[in-house]
């Protein structure tokens, strides 16, 4: 095998395995497929405005695998869908074609600036228990169309970020349970991701997407979904958001600190600090995942207790009947 197909072979191998542990942490949060696929191809030199183009067009291919699989779980309301996901859209083309239209260079710290805050974002999130309680009332248009503007717009000039921004929203509101509220973000997205696409295309043209990348990314991401739906019910989205979320800070601040011309002694201590925070994240994510676990663990023994029931039969029951970790991750499980 001559040198250039043997080193053109590995890439796009490389590439299908960013689309398959891109989806995997999306099917197991709800978001961060774009993020995690965009700060991969960043660090491997591909341009801001390239990478974005390439993951939206692989987006298309995974959301809509996602969106029909959501349905057929019943995990897609559809009255959210129609008022986020137009408005997602508009805000999805004109974020690609302000980011079409500016230049690499300048592209790169922008980019890597809404990566990295939203990657802090995930810190911050997935550092506290997450909200699972619920109420009643539906959520009005004036605040799903302002929320899809924002997501989508966000989402096509950092190369991601509709389910980091939406899903949050959604969930804090309370007005939807978290299956719903992933179901019906993923489902919308292919509306987004699709106005993306077009938005790129009219500001690079044809060449401006990389056509073996999203190959190799939809290949990667299509193999993960089914697989994603196993991940997540052993693996607590408590440790992996605040997991990606760390990976993505540091992976994105070398950009930033690359852009800002810091040098000496300021590089290594920013490097360390921020460190510092993701260590500080991650062992709060696992407090707060043992204080949900301790709390569901004595809600389901309490009743049992006043029937008479042992405190065994009842610790077994709520393990064989429980869908993991739910309660402390706030992901859903299919149904």
């Amino acid at each position: 095998m001559p040198k250039s197909l043997g080193a053109l072979v590995r890439k796009l191998l490389v590439l299908a395995l960013v689309g398959l542990v891109a989806q995997l942490i999306d099917g197991s949060l709800g978001m961060a497929y774009g993020l995690t696929s965009s700060t991969l191809l960043l660090v491997a030199g591909v341009a801001p405005a390239a990478a974005s183009a390439s993951v939206h067009l692989a987006e298309i291919g995974t959301t809509l695998a996602a969106g029909v699989a959501h349905w057929r779980f019943g995990n897609v309301d559809w009255r959210v869908v129609s008022r986020i996901a137009l408005p997602g859209a508009v805000g999805a083309f004109a974020g690609a074609t302000l980011l079409s239209s500016i230049s690499t260079e300048a592209a790169a710290p922008w980019m890597a600036g809404i990566l990295f805050t939203l990657g802090a974002y995930l810190l911050i999130r997935f550092a506290r228990p997450l909200r699972t309680d619920r109420v009643g009332g539906r959520l009005r248009g004036r605040f799903l169309g302002p929320l899809g503007l924002v997501a989508g717009f966000v989402d096509a000039t950092g190369g991601g970020g509709w389910g980091p921004v939406a899903t949050p929203a959604l969930l804090v509101s309370g007005r939807m349970e978290p299956r719903k509220v992933i179901g019906s973000v993923d489902t919308a997205e292919f509306v987004v991701a699709g106005a993306a696409s077009i938005g790129f295309l009219i500001g690079l043209g044809s060449e401006g997407f990389l056509l073996p990348t999203v190959a190799a990314l939809l290949i990667g991401g299509l193999i993960a979904a089914p697989l994603a739906a196993w991940l997540v019910r052993i693996v607590p989205a408590q440790l992996l958001g605040a997991a990606v979320g760390g990976v993505i800070v540091l992976t994105n601040a070398r950009t930033l600190i690359r852009s800002a011309e810091l040098d000496g002694p300021a590089r290594p201590a920013l490097y360390a600090l921020l460190a510092a925070g993701w260590l500080a994240a991650l062992v709060l994510a696992v407090r707060a995942l043992r204080r949900t676990r301790r709390a569901r663990a004595e809600a389901a023994a309490a009743p049992a207790a006043a029937a008479g029931v042992p405190a065994e039969a009842s610790d077994a029951a709520s393990v064989s009947e429980a869908p993991a970790d739910l309660a402390a991750t706030g992901t859903p499980t299919p149904r």
